[in-house]
C-alpha cells in the first residue's frame, strides 16, 4: 500500500518562503497565523475561503461499528466532523489540468 501524499507546513513553510522571498520563520509564523484564524473561525459553524471552498462542521449522530476482522460489534460516540466542499471555479481549474 502506498503512502498517502501530505503537505507539512514547514514543507509550505517553504515553498511560501522561496516563492515570496520572505524568511523561513516569518513563513512559519504566517502559516501558523493562518492556522489558528482557521481554527477561530471554524467554531462559528462554517468558514468560506473565496476561490477554494466551503469548509462546514457536521454533527455525527452515534452509531453501531463493526470490527472487520473480529465481527465485534462497538459503539461509535457521536463526534463532530468538519465537511469541505471545493468551490466551482477550484473544482473547473483542477477539471482543466487533467485534461
Amino acid at each position: 500500500m502506498s503512502e498517502k501524499p501530505s503537505l507539512k507546513k514547514i514543507e509550505l513553510s517553504k515553498f511560501l518562503s522561496n516563492k515570496t522571498g520572505y524568511s523561513l520563520q516569518f513563513s512559519q509564523k504566517l502559516i501558523n497565523n493562518l492556522l489558528e484564524a482557521f481554527n477561530i473561525n471554524i467554531k462559528n459553524g462554517y468558514l468560506i475561503i473565496k476561490k477554494l471552498g466551503t469548509f462546514k462542521i457536521v454533527n455525527k449522530k452515534e452509531r453501531i461499528g463493526r470490527n472487520p476482522k473480529t465481527k465485534e460489534t462497538f459503539i461509535i460516540a457521536s463526534r463532530k466532523a468538519i465537511s469541505f466542499v471545493c468551490s466551482k471555479k477550484l473544482t473547473k481549474k483542477l477539471n482543466e489540468q487533467i485534461n
